[in-house]
């Protein structure tokens, strides 16, 4: 694909009409392996987790998700980029956006589980044990194709150190 110059992004809230871009942004890459897919009932039910990029024409080009896990812990998810918007920094602000919402609602820390190491350690996130995130285990990983060979990266970024310390 041809890559777009995106003179204008847009980082906003998701929408019911944007549930079906969102579905096919991440099943793309699920078909490659790089994230687990997602039915379009699944995108529906955490819709109001989910920021979009969007281009001037109103085009879902990003998405992610910061999922609650806890009173203290929230998860990065289904950050997808569309192929013709990749390196051009989209995925980074979408994780800013989810970064400064999670300090808005008071976490201690956030997560992800990745296969892009690199890229989360330029937004402040430092590898970690999958271990400690026992909730992660509860409400996902039980019921993953990959639960038992598992090859993720666990990220961490600490947004309140003593609260953390606590967890």
């Amino acid at each position: 694909m041809n890559k777009q110059p995106y003179d204008t992004v847009i980082f906003r809230k998701a929408t019911l009409a944007d549930a079906p871009a969102i579905t096919n942004l991440i099943n793309h890459f699920a078909a490659d392996g790089m994230m687990l897919p997602k039915s379009l009932a699944q995108i529906f039910a955490a819709l109001r987790e989910f920021i979009v990029a969007v281009d001037e024409d109103g085009i879902v080009i990003g998405c992610g998700a910061l999922r609650l896990m806890w009173h203290d812990l929230a998860e990065v998810r289904s950050l997808a980029i569309h192929d013709s918007a990749q390196q051009r920094g989209i995925g980074s602000m979408i994780v800013e956006e989810l970064i400064k919402e999670g300090k808005e609602m008071g976490l201690a820390r956030i997560f992800a589980l990745t296969y892009q190491e690199k890229f989360f350690e330029r937004s402040g996130f430092a590898r970690c044990e999958k271990g400690i995130f026992p909730q992660k285990v509860w409400a996902d990983c039980r019921a993953c194709p990959k639960r038992h060979c598992c090859d993720e990266i666990a990220m961490l970024l600490v947004l309140d150190e003593e609260r953390a310390a606590i967890a």
